[in-house]
Protein backbone atom coordinates (compact mmCIF):
# COMPACT_ATOMS: atom_id res chain seq x y z
CA UNK A 1 0.00 0.00 0.00
CA UNK A 2 1.36 3.42 -1.04
CA UNK A 3 1.64 6.25 1.57
CA UNK A 4 0.75 9.89 0.13
CA UNK A 5 2.96 12.30 -0.33
CA UNK A 6 2.68 14.36 2.74
CA UNK A 7 2.17 11.74 4.99
CA UNK A 8 6.16 10.50 3.80
CA UNK A 9 7.46 14.32 3.95
CA UNK A 10 5.72 14.60 7.82
CA UNK A 11 7.46 10.97 8.70
CA UNK A 12 10.66 12.14 7.00
CA UNK A 13 10.65 15.89 8.72
CA UNK A 14 9.51 13.63 12.00
CA UNK A 15 13.32 11.30 11.67
CA UNK A 16 15.43 14.82 10.81
CA UNK A 17 14.16 16.67 13.65
CA UNK A 18 14.19 13.94 16.20
CA UNK A 19 17.82 13.39 15.54
CA UNK A 20 19.03 16.95 15.03
CA UNK A 21 17.46 17.49 18.94
CA UNK A 22 19.48 14.04 19.89
CA UNK A 23 22.84 15.42 18.62
CA UNK A 24 22.70 19.50 19.06
CA UNK A 25 22.95 19.03 23.05
CA UNK A 26 26.02 16.54 23.40
CA UNK A 27 28.08 18.87 20.10
CA UNK A 28 27.43 21.90 22.21
CA UNK A 29 28.24 20.85 25.60
CA UNK A 30 31.96 20.10 24.52
CA UNK A 31 32.34 24.01 24.05
CA UNK A 32 31.64 24.84 27.13
CA UNK A 33 34.43 25.62 29.78
CA UNK A 34 33.54 23.16 32.73
CA UNK A 35 35.52 23.12 35.88
CA UNK A 36 37.16 19.93 36.25
CA UNK A 37 38.53 20.40 39.62
CA UNK A 38 38.87 23.34 42.26
CA UNK A 39 41.30 23.77 45.41
CA UNK A 40 37.99 24.53 47.25
CA UNK A 41 37.55 20.67 47.51
CA UNK A 42 41.06 20.52 48.41
CA UNK A 43 41.86 22.79 51.18
CA UNK A 44 39.39 24.02 53.96
CA UNK A 45 39.21 27.96 53.45
CA UNK A 46 39.94 29.33 56.92
CA UNK A 47 38.58 32.82 58.34
CA UNK A 48 40.53 35.92 58.58
CA UNK A 49 43.15 34.58 56.09
CA UNK A 50 43.21 35.96 52.32
CA UNK A 51 42.83 33.05 50.36
CA UNK A 52 43.72 31.88 46.41
CA UNK A 53 41.17 29.30 45.16
CA UNK A 54 41.98 27.83 41.34
CA UNK A 55 39.61 26.35 38.86
CA UNK A 56 40.65 24.43 36.83
CA UNK A 57 38.62 24.49 33.42
CA UNK A 58 38.42 21.88 30.51
CA UNK A 59 38.69 25.07 28.20
CA UNK A 60 40.84 28.30 28.12
CA UNK A 61 38.90 30.80 29.34
CA UNK A 62 38.57 34.72 27.52
CA UNK A 63 39.90 36.62 31.17
CA UNK A 64 38.52 39.82 29.46
CA UNK A 65 35.07 38.38 28.90
CA UNK A 66 34.57 36.76 31.96
CA UNK A 67 33.10 37.71 35.29
CA UNK A 68 33.76 36.07 39.01
CA UNK A 69 32.07 37.46 42.67
CA UNK A 70 32.29 35.99 45.74
CA UNK A 71 29.01 36.03 46.89
CA UNK A 72 28.03 36.86 51.59
CA UNK A 73 25.45 36.09 53.51
CA UNK A 74 22.19 37.74 52.19
CA UNK A 75 22.95 36.87 48.50
CA UNK A 76 25.43 40.03 48.03
CA UNK A 77 28.17 39.79 45.16
CA UNK A 78 31.53 41.16 45.64
CA UNK A 79 33.77 41.12 42.57
CA UNK A 80 36.30 38.95 42.87
CA UNK A 81 40.33 39.58 41.48
CA UNK A 82 41.10 36.97 38.68
CA UNK A 83 44.35 35.98 36.98
CA UNK A 84 44.98 33.30 34.76
CA UNK A 85 47.08 30.27 35.74
CA UNK A 86 50.32 28.89 34.18
CA UNK A 87 48.13 25.95 32.82
CA UNK A 88 45.45 26.47 30.17
CA UNK A 89 42.26 26.90 31.67
CA UNK A 90 43.66 27.65 34.95
CA UNK A 91 41.80 30.38 37.00
CA UNK A 92 42.73 32.33 40.10
CA UNK A 93 40.84 34.28 42.58
CA UNK A 94 41.70 35.69 45.39
CA UNK A 95 39.64 36.05 47.68
CA UNK A 96 39.46 39.02 51.19
CA UNK A 97 39.54 38.08 54.49
CA UNK A 98 36.43 36.18 55.21
CA UNK A 99 34.27 35.27 58.83
CA UNK A 100 33.14 32.06 59.65
CA UNK A 101 30.40 31.24 57.43
CA UNK A 102 28.65 29.82 54.22
CA UNK A 103 29.82 31.64 51.11
CA UNK A 104 29.50 31.20 47.04
CA UNK A 105 31.74 31.81 44.46
CA UNK A 106 29.49 33.04 41.36
CA UNK A 107 31.41 32.84 37.69
CA UNK A 108 30.33 33.87 34.21
CA UNK A 109 33.23 32.75 31.92
CA UNK A 110 33.72 32.57 28.38
CA UNK A 111 35.00 29.75 26.56
CA UNK A 112 37.82 30.31 24.51
CA UNK A 113 35.47 29.56 21.68
CA UNK A 114 32.71 31.67 22.71
CA UNK A 115 30.29 29.14 24.57
CA UNK A 116 29.16 31.22 27.95
CA UNK A 117 29.30 28.97 31.35
CA UNK A 118 27.71 30.16 34.39
CA UNK A 119 27.75 28.34 37.91
CA UNK A 120 28.29 28.63 41.66
CA UNK A 121 30.32 26.84 43.92
CA UNK A 122 28.84 26.91 47.45
CA UNK A 123 31.69 27.09 50.43
CA UNK A 124 32.31 27.20 53.89
CA UNK A 125 34.82 29.32 55.75
CA UNK A 126 36.09 28.06 59.26
CA UNK A 127 37.51 29.67 62.11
Amino acid sequence: MKRPLHMVLHSTAVAVLTTGLMVVPVQSAFGHAVVTESSLSKEPVKASHATKVVLFFNSNVELSLSKVFWVSEGDVYHPADIARGKKPGELHIKLPPLESGDYAIKYKVFAADGHLTESTIRFHVAP
